[in-house]
């Protein structure tokens, strides 16, 4: 049998060992990120950020040249598009300011609060857009089931 005091100097050992490991993650908190390494990854988000809003311009010119040429169900297409397209715009537009403010935080601490509040922001945004989009295609059937009963109504009438 074992006694309790001979394994304390088998513990004292094993937490000695591991002292710089268990030091090294408590400072790793704390730890500071370098300042060309914060202006490299604004500069860059920048550029992305640009290149997103140019792609999203082009985007808009070219719905706007398919509202033009269309009407009808092809319109409910486009706005359907357009919205897509704005989502997708706004999605970069956070994506790249939550990169920025990534860049700008000083400690790893910081940084995860500011990725938790990123994610927690997304989740709430996602859902806003499900229900905007249930509620649009709901609508959307109904109007289009209105249509179909009338034009039906109105074949019935003209058979009958």
């Amino acid at each position: 049998m074992t006694d309790i005091n001979e394994t304390n100097p088998v513990l004292d050992t094993v937490k000695q060992a591991f002292a710089p490991v268990t030091d090294a993650l408590k400072n790793i908190q704390n730890m500071e990120v370098p300042e060309a390494a914060r202006e490299f990854v604004k500069k860059t988000a920048g550029t992305a950020k640009d290149r997103a809003a140019d792609l999203y311009a082009g985007s808009e010119k070219v719905t706007a040249a398919i509202e033009t040429a269309v009407t009808g169900s092809v319109t409910e297409a486009a706005k359907i598009s357009r919205n897509i397209q704005d989502a997708i715009y706004q999605d970069a537009e956070a994506f790249f300011a939550g990169i920025d403010k990534l860049a700008s935080a000083k400690s790893f601490n910081e940084a995860v609060q500011i990725q938790s509040d990123m994610v927690r922001a997304r989740g709430e945004v996602f859902m806003s857009r499900a229900k905007s989009t249930t509620e649009y295609l709901g609508k959307l059937v109904a109007d289009g089931a209105k249509t179909a009963q009338d034009n039906f109504s109105k074949v019935y009438s003209k058979i009958a």
